[in-house]
């Protein structure tokens, strides 16, 4: 019953995986802890490319492109573990060597690793159909994105005090949404996540050009991630590091979903 609550592909790595990627959590952890880096809207910010890391090396282990040694670290949800535990390494290093420019070596670190983890998805194999379609999903979005922020910013001012975090949490969902449906409708892929498949497959819904049915679930990631940056608002006023932080987890679960989306159409549509 448990499993029908998860989505579909969620595994565990043999234990030795396991005991690796928990010890280097825990410790990482530990360190940042210790630490206590300072938090700020640009340090979340450059956490951006590290979303999109742990769902590109996802899509690696999906299309069987890593070595059998590494694989089982791209799993899911391992993958979220060793992403963030890498992330945490490289925010500490760069805290350590230089405090004054941790979102610059934090951001430039994560496109150095990212860029090589692409070129060997895209090295797999480009479908030409699902590249288009993610270039056009990626069109769509910033319009919707764009009109979602002022919106939300003009109804409820406070929730600009989020700037630019906020922004990134709204568009990462609005193209985690405009994706899927693009995904569901044009190319034939499933949604793994219950909740998410449900909303995919509600009936009769009349369908619109391009994301078919799916404008609903396109709505409702909209809708609730406004509200969501709207209530996080009196939390980065009140408490700035802890607010951006967590909006910031809130953006990585929209912008790391979207940009395995795009990636795997890319290549495996």
């Amino acid at each position: 019953m448990v499993g029908g609550l998860l989505p579909a592909g969620t595994t565990l790595p043999p234990a030795p995986h396991l005991l690796v990627v928990l010890l280097a959590t825990g410790g990482v952890v530990a360190a940042l802890r210790r630490r206590r880096p300072g938090v700020t809207a640009r340090r979340v910010l450059a956490l951006a490319p590290w979303m999109a890391l742990g769902s590109a090396a996802h899509v690696l282990y999906v299309v069987d492109a890593l070595p059998s040694l590494l694989s089982p670290l791209a799993g899911s949800p391992t993958v979220y573990l060793t992403v963030g535990s890498l992330a945490g390494a490289a925010w500490l290093a760069a805290d350590a060597a230089s405090p004054d420019r941790v979102a610059t070596t934090l951001a430039a670190a994560g496109a150095l690793l990212l860029v090589p983890v692409v070129a060997v998805a895209a090295g797999t194999g480009i479908s030409s159909d699902g590249a288009r379609w993610s270039a056009v999903a990626l069109a769509l979005t910033v319009p919707l994105a764009g009109a979602a922020w002022v919106g939300l910013t003009r109804f409820r001012p406070e929730a600009a005090v989020t700037g630019a975090v906020g922004a990134l949490a709204v568009f990462g969902h609005a193209l985690d949404g405009v994706s899927t449906a693009v995904g569901t409708t044009q190319l034939g892929f499933g949604e793994r996540t219950p909740v998410s498949r449900i909303l995919l497959e509600l009936g009769p819904i009349p369908p619109v050009p391009v994301l078919g049915e799916g404008w609903l679930f396109l709505l409702v990631k909209l809708a609730v991630a406004t509200a969501v940056v709207w209530l996080f608002a009196a939390y980065v006023r009140e408490t700035p590091a802890e607010g951006y932080l967590l909006l910031g987890f809130v953006a990585a679960m929209g912008l790391g979903p979207a940009a395995h989306n795009l990636l795997l159409f890319s290549v495996a549509a």
